[in-house]
């Protein structure tokens, strides 16, 4: 399917650094301001383009009227607005996709774990949600060849792990890269895995959103948040804490959103159950969080236990891939096939 330049221009998903000049030519932005809107991160069109005005009053110290008019600016020279549908399919043609590692949850996937939106991964504990995390830590940073994200050795990719309960563990990091040889060097794996112990709700949102403003400049293409809820979970209890804990939280997953947008990134977040006691027929396991996460999540992966290192995987909603499941294993190498 053919679509002209022109058309393909204005949904880029390589997110172009704003010179001084360009930025300079939007209306009611000077010198000063121009170097203001990029100290407090407003570093590309696209950062501009899809804030609010009250954001920018705030963080740009404008009256309401120039914050409009200096976004309306960005959002025009971005061509935003209505686009056809073969458009759109061209630049779903150059997500980029991370392998999970394991063939057969590759192929439930479609290819892997893809750019520019939210994937969910929850289940019981010991699951492995946290394996496959790390793992996509490892594999996001292979050239595409071998199913990662690393375009250009020249500037490597860059990925974040937002760890809420303090499960990380570096030692399975080197595991798990050490099983691919000559094509990742361990120590550069490390160096390009950013991690973040968020000690409570507050911090958390606030490391992800300043994440929108750094993932254009540090090339950042894999955000994991393990896990979302946690902190969620415990600081709001009982049920007259629960709308305020749901606005905060779909507050911060449409943080997440935006940055898997704006800035093509692959966001990972991992998410506790509970078991329904009134249901008597069916699995209860169900993930914490509602409706505001069901519906902001792309692709919803349930996880379940098998025998052994045995996993199951499921697809329980997607808007591309059908309800369907299969098994992988859990190594000391990583996310693998069964053998």
């Amino acid at each position: 399917m053919q679509s002209s330049s022109n058309s393909t221009k204005k949904i880029s998903l390589k997110v172009p650094e704003i010179p001084k000049a360009n930025m300079m030519d939007l209306p009611g932005v000077g010198p000063a301001l121009a170097k203001k809107l990029q100290e407090t991160g407003f570093k590309t069109l696209e950062s501009i383009a899809t804030v609010s005005i009250g954001e920018l009053v705030a963080l740009g110290g404008l009256g309401e009227k120039t914050a409009g008019k200096i976004i309306q600016a960005a959002r025009d020279k971005l061509g935003y607005g209505f686009i056809t549908a073969d458009v759109i399919l061209e630049s779903r043609r150059n997500m980029l996709r991370a392998t999970t590692g394991a063939d057969a949850l590759d192929d439930l996937l479609n290819g892997g774990i893809e750019t520019g939106s939210i994937t969910e991964l929850y289940g019981e504990y010991r699951t492995g949600k946290t394996q496959l995390a790390h793992q996509l830590c490892v594999t996001c940073q292979l050239p595409p060849a071998l199913g990662g994200f690393n375009i250009n050795d020249q500037d490597p990719i860059t990925c974040v792990y937002i760890d809420t309960e303090g499960t990380f563990r570096p030692e399975r990091i080197v595991a798990m890269a050490s099983r691919f040889g000559n094509d990742l060097d361990v120590q550069t794996v490390l160096k390009h895995i950013f991690h973040g112990r968020a000690y409570n709700s507050d911090h958390q949102m606030v490391l992800a959103e300043n994440l929108i403003k750094d993932a254009p400049s540090n090339n950042i293409k894999l955000v994991i948040v393990d896990s979302l809820i946690a902190h969620f979970r415990a600081e709001f209890v009982g049920r007259g804490t629960l709308a305020a804990r749901q606005q905060k939280l779909n507050q911060h997953l449409h943080s997440l959103l935006k940055l898997a947008e704006v800035s093509n990134v692959a966001v990972i977040v991992t998410n506790q159950v509970h078991s329904q006691p009134d249901m008597y027929f069916g699995d209860p396991t169900m993930p914490v969080g509602g409706h505001i996460l069901a519906h902001v999540s792309h692709t919803r992966i349930y996880l379940r236990k098998s025998k052994g290192e045995r996993r199951i995987a499921r697809i329980v909603d997607s808007p591309l891939l059908p309800e369907s499941e299969t098994v992988f294993a859990i190594t000391e190498e990583g996310i693998n096939d069964i053998s």
